[in-house]
């Protein structure tokens, strides 16, 4: 599913249509009556972890302030990649914890659903994507035996003559963003004490570093790295690591997003270390178990005994699941 990097390169893709007028529509979508975007203008692109949203409005009203100059935005003038070759990146096959993380997500409750508001809130799948001036194609035959073009879920032509395609999404109207950018990871705003405060409570590290409210953006792949990388058992509690060990891994989250985010915008792959991986790369043997809260959401997480050693508590056992 995608993680915050990867939404955050979608949203480049959209940036250059702020502002103009969408002359045709098409796709899929029964979540939204994809006529409704007829003739309207996107205003706004935003992004806040896994979601983009995007603001619409009558097309004879007025344009608004343009939206702030995002890190996306800043990198891609740097000199990133071109936005209309990209897809989604696919780094594995799914696994059963993404399979999971789908079920989950359906079950969202929509934002605001008695208000239709003028922000579509776009959710995106197991391999969710946006193209732009171009459709994806099959790249292989479907189980009938037929070369069958994935369907859109949403087309929106604009009148510049360039179009967008949103692929294996969902979609839904809402007043507003419901995310806060001091929690998203990967923006200017991100508040790194209320997120070392998070870290700090009595819970399994990896359980913290997947909550939403203070790591907006954060999934399975950056969770799995940034613990190697801190060199942190996924199942210590936040509470027994020292302050200096809890900023290592903060320092990890941000520099890792960031990281494969500018790859993203050179057309680069993620290189993982330890997420789906045997060995590390120091050549010890990778355990491998489903983590997470007791009746809340599991995810399979990966990491090296030896170079994440279990943190024994104050009266000299191993954390819980660490045995």
């Amino acid at each position: 599913m995608p993680e915050g990097p990867s939404v955050r390169k979608f949203q480049l893709l959209t940036s250059p249509f702020v502002g103009q007028v969408v002359a045709k529509v098409g796709g899929s979508s029964r979540k939204i009556n994809v006529n409704d975007l007829n003739a309207l203008r996107l205003q706004d692109s935003q992004v806040h972890g896994k979601n983009l949203y995007l603001a619409f409005v009558a097309a004879e009203g007025p344009l608004g302030p343009p939206a702030e100059e995002t890190v996306l935005q800043r990198e891609a003038a740097s000199g990133g990649g071109s936005p209309a070759q990209e897809g989604q990146e696919q780094v594995c096959a799914p696994q059963d914890e993404e399979l999971q993380e789908l079920h989950h997500s359906r079950a969202e409750p929509p934002d605001a659903a008695e208000d239709r508001g003028n922000w579509l809130r776009v959710h995106f799948g197991l391999f969710g994507s946006i193209r732009a001036n171009e459709f994806s194609r099959a790249k292989k035959a479907n189980k009938r035996g037929d070369w069958k073009d994935p369907t859109p879920r949403l087309v929106l032509h604009f009148e510049s003559g360039g179009f967008l395609v949103f692929y294996n999404c969902r979609m839904h109207w809402c007043s507003s963003p419901r995310a806060d950018p001091a929690s998203d990871i990967l923006s200017v705003e991100f508040h790194r004490g209320r997120a070392l405060d998070a870290l700090r409570a009595p819970n399994p590290i990896c359980y913290t570093l997947l909550d939403q409210r203070y790591f907006s953006g954060l999934g399975n792949i950056i969770k799995n790295e940034i613990l190697y990388l801190a060199k942190i058992h996924p199942l210590t509690r936040g509470s027994l690591l020292p302050l200096s060990d809890l900023e290592r891994l903060l320092d990890c989250a941000v520099r890792f997003s960031a990281d494969w985010l500018h790859s993203k915008l050179h057309g680069k792959g993620l290189h993982r270390q330890i997420y789906q991986k045997e060995q590390c790369p120091l050549g010890h043997p990778v355990m491998k178990e489903t983590l997470g809260p007791s009746g809340g959401f599991k995810r399979l997480t990966w990491w090296c005994p030896q170079c994440q050693p279990a943190v024994l508590s104050e009266d000299g056992d191993p954390s819980p699941g660490t045995e």
